[in-house]
C-alpha cells in the first residue's frame, strides 16, 4: 500500500553531475527539494574519466561557476593534476582540464547536498511519476509517494541501463549499481519519446601492474590554474599521467575478434558517440591507422587503480586481456574492472523548450544525459539551467534562457532543442559561432551578473569581482599611458621575439598588441606593474592583442540578437503561414522556436522560410 512520504517544491530524480547542481541551485534559491539517488554511494560519481574539463568542456566549468555552480569549486578541492589545452592555439580555444580523486569528489558533493538548507538527499528509486492538478506525484519502489510542483529528472545511464561485455549483457547502472528499470515505462505511458543511446568506458588497471620506465609523462601547468573564480590557490600538482599507444598487434587481436564485440554483431541497439568511439570502433572506422594514442591517468591518492584513457572497448574481457598486453607498458597489466558499454534511455530534447521545460508537460524539466548529451560537463551545466528555472517558475519570475551569443551554455541548450540529438552530444569549441568572445578566461565578466540577479551569487563573490573589473579597467588605462622609450635591453627583448626594435619611445599597450610579445616578455622593463591576479593579465592581454577580432565578433552577435528579438508567438500554427514549405511547417510546428534566430538554426528550415516568417511577422505588427 503506498504512503504519502512529504511534500516538496521540487524533486530531482538522479543525483549525477546533473542532478546536483539542479538540486543545489533550486535550494539556494529558496524552493523545497528533494533529491532522489539509487545508491548513497553514487552521488557525484564520475564512472568514466576520472578528470573534470577538456576542451571546450573546460569552458562550461568556467561557465557554471561563473554562475554560482558547484562543479569548478568541487573540481579545485580535488583536484590532483591541472593543464590547460591548446596552448599553441589561440585564446579562444584554451581549455582547463583537471585530473580529479574520483571518489573524494563523489564525497565532497554528497556532504554538500547534505549541508544545503531547504535540501533532502533520499536514496530510492523512482518507479512512476503522474500528473496531478498542483503538480506531480513521484513513488518509490519502497510505494513512498511525493507531492511535488515540479520535477526535474536527471537519470543520467540508469534508466533502463544495460551492461554489455563481449557475449554478456545485464541490466545494470554504472559501475554495477542498480538501474532504473520501472521509471522508463511510466515515462513512455506519460507521453514522453524516449529512445536508445549508448556509451562505454575502459579498463581499470593495477598501478603496480605497469611498467611506466618507458613511457612518456605528461606533466601538469605549474603553477596550477583552478577552475573555479573563488579559489585563490591549488597548491601544486599531485600526480603524474602517461602516455603510451597501440600497434599492429593490437589492431590484429581487436580484428581478429571484431565479432564478439556486441557493437557489431548487432546486440546493442542504442547510437553510441561518434567523438568518443571505442577502440573496435577507431580501428575499424580508421583502418589506415597504424597506432591509436592512450593516456594512463590515476583515479586517486588513495587507490591504485589507473583508467586507461582513449581504450573503451565492449569486446569480452579475454580479449581486452589480450590486446591490452600488446601496448608499451601494459604487457603485464592486472585489469581490476573490465572496460563496457552500457546502453541507456533518454529522451528526444527537441521535445523541450530553451528552459529545459517540456513543452506539453508544465512543470516537468530534463537534463543532462537524459537529454541525449554526453559528458559529466555537459550534464552539470543542464543540471543548473534546469534547477534555476525550476525555481524561477515556482516564484513566478522570468525564467532564464542563455543564448548562442552569452555562453557555450546557450549554444549546447539552442543545440539539443533546435537541433536534437541523433548521437550523444558532445560540447566541442567549433560548435560556436562566437568563441572568441566566449572564451574560458572571461567567463565571470559574461555570467556573474546573471547568476548575481537571479540570487546565486554571494555578496562576498559579487564584491570580488566587480573590484576585479575595477583593477582590470584601470590595467588598461595603465598600459595605454605609460611609454616605453629606446634602450638596449628593450630592444634586446624584442629582436630575440623576432619583432622589430624601437627607434622611439612606445607605448606599452602597443607593444602588447604585438603577436610575438606577452605581459611575460615585458616584465623586466615594465617598472610600475602592479601586482594582479594572473587572469587580469591574461583578459587584458586577449583584449588588448585581439581587439579588432573582437569588434568584428561583436557586431556579429549584435546581427544575431536583432534576429532573436524578433520574438515569434509560443502557440502558433505554422501550418497557418502561407509561402513556408511542408517541412518548414513540420520542423517549425514540432520545435515552436522563441523567436527568427531559433527557428533559422533549425534543421529543415531554409533562408527562404525564413523570409516568408521575417514577412509575416511584418504584416502582423503593422
Amino acid at each position: 500500500m503506498k504512503y504519502s512520504a512529504g511534500q516538496f517544491d521540487i524533486a530531482v530524480i538522479g543525483a549525477g553531475h546533473a542532478g546536483i547542481e539542479a538540486a543545489l541551485a533550486a535550494a539556494r534559491l529558496g524552493c523545497k527539494t528533494v533529491v532522489f539517488t539509487i545508491n548513497m554511494d553514487a552521488v557525484g560519481n564520475c564512472p568514466c574519466n576520472p578528470s573534470i574539463g577538456g576542451t571546450a568542456k573546460g569552458h562550461l566549468v568556467r561557465e557554471i561557476d561563473a554562475l554560482g555552480g558547484e562543479m569548478g569549486k568541487t573540481a579545485d578541492e580535488c583536484f590532483l593534476q591541472s593543464r590547460m589545452l591548446n596552448r599553441g592555439k589561440g585564446p579562444a580555444v584554451h581549455s582547463l582540464r583537471a585530473q580529479i580523486d574520483r571518489r573524494k569528489y563523489s564525497d565532497v558533493m554528497k556532504h554538500k547536498l547534505e549541508l544545503q538548507d531547504n535540501l533532502e538527499l533520499h536514496q530510492a528509486e523512482i518507479t512512476d511519476i503522474k500528473k496531478t492538478e498542483k503538480g506531480y506525484t513521484v513513488t518509490t519502489r519502497m510505494l513512498g509517494e511525493y507531492e511535488v510542483k515540479v520535477v526535474i529528472i536527471a537519470t543520467g545511464t540508469y534508466l533502463g541501463g544495460r551492461i554489455f561485455v563481449g557475449e554478456v549483457s545485464y541490466d545494470s547502472g554504472p559501475d554495477g549499481i542498480f538501474p532504473a528499470s520501472f521509471l522508463g515505462q511510466s515515462l513512455k505511458d506519460l507521453g514522453l519519446p524516449l529512445r536508445r543511446f549508448k556509451t562505454g568506458t575502459p579498463a581499470r588497471v593495477l598501478r603496480s601492474s605497469i611498467d611506466f620506465s618507458e613511457l612518456e609523462e605528461q606533466l601538469g601547468d605549474e603553477p596550477p590554474i583552478p577552475f573555479s573564480y573563488d579559489t585563490d590557490d591549488l597548491g601544486e600538482n599531485k600526480v603524474k599521467c602517461h602516455i603510451s599507444w597501440t600497434n599492429e598487434k593490437t589492431k590484429d587481436i581487436i580484428l581478429e575478434n571484431i565479432h564478439r564485440s556486441p557493437l557489431y554483431g548487432g546486440k546493442i541497439e542504442g547510437v553510441g558517440p561518434r567523438y568518443c568511439p571505442s577502440l573496435e570502433d577507431k580501428i575499424v572506422r580508421f583502418a589506415e591507422k597504424k597506432r591509436h594514442q592512450l593516456f594512463i591517468e590515476p583515479c586517486g591518492l588513495d587507490t591504485e587503480e589507473m583508467y586507461l584513457q582513449g581504450m573503451s572497448s565492449s569486446l569480452p574481457e579475454e580479449v581486452q586481456v589480450k590486446f591490452y598486453h600488446t601496448i608499451k607498458g601494459l604487457e603485464n597489466c592486472v585489469i581490476m574492472r573490465p572496460a563496457y558499454a552500457i546502453e541507456y534511455d533518454c529522451v528526444d530534447p527537441t521535445e523541450m523548450k530553451s528552459t529545459l521545460e517540456f513543452k506539453n508537460f508544465e512543470g516537468l524539466y530534463g537534463a543532462g544525459q537524459f537529454n541525449g548529451s554526453s559528458g559529466y560537463e555537459e550534464a552539470a551545466a543542464q543540471g543548473l539551467i534546469a534547477g534555476i528555472n525550476a525555481a524561477l517558475k515556482i516564484q513566478g519570475m522570468d525564467e532564464l534562457v542563455l543564448d548562442r551569443s552569452t555562453s557555450y551554455i546557450g549554444t549546447l541548450i539552442d543545440d539539443l532543442v533546435t537541433k536534437g540529438a541523433n548521437e550523444p552530444y558532445r560540447m566541442m569549441t567549433s560548435r560556436s559561432e562566437y568563441r572568441l568572445v566566449l572564451r574560458q578566461d572571461n567567463a565571470d565578466v559574461r555570467l556573474t551578473p546573471i547568476g548575481r540577479r537571479i540570487g546565486l551569487i554571494s555578496d562576498e563573490r559579487w564584491e570580488k569581482f566587480n573590484r576585479k573589473q575595477e583593477l582590470k579597467a584601470e590595467e588598461i588605462k595603465r598600459i595605454s599611458k605609460v611609454v616605453i622609450p629606446p634602450s638596449d635591453k628593450i630592444n634586446e627583448i624584442l629582436v630575440s621575439r623576432e619583432t622589430s626594435p624601437l627607434t622611439t619611445g612606445a607605448k606599452l599597450i602597443d607593444l602588447l598588441r604585438r603577436p610575438q610579445l606577452s605581459y611575460e616578455d615585458l616584465a623586466p622593463i615594465d617598472k610600475t606593474r602592479p601586482e594582479l591576479d594572473n587572469n587580469i593579465f591574461e583578459q587584458v592581454e586577449i583584449e588588448v592583442k585581439y581587439a579588432g577580432y573582437i569588434e568584428k565578433q561583436l557586431k556579429q552577435v549584435e546581427q544575431m540578437q536583432k534576429l532573436e528579438n524578433k520574438k515569434l508567438p509560443e502557440n502558433m500554427d505554422y501550418t497557418e503561414i502561407k509561402g513556408l514549405r511542408l517541412e518548414a511547417q513540420e520542423k517549425l510546428n514540432k520545435i515552436k522556436p522563441l523567436n527568427i534566430g531559433q527557428a533559422s538554426r533549425i534543421s529543415g528550415v531554409s533562408p527562404a522560410d525564413i523570409n516568408v516568417l521575417l514577412i509575416w511577422l511584418g504584416q502582423k505588427r503593422r
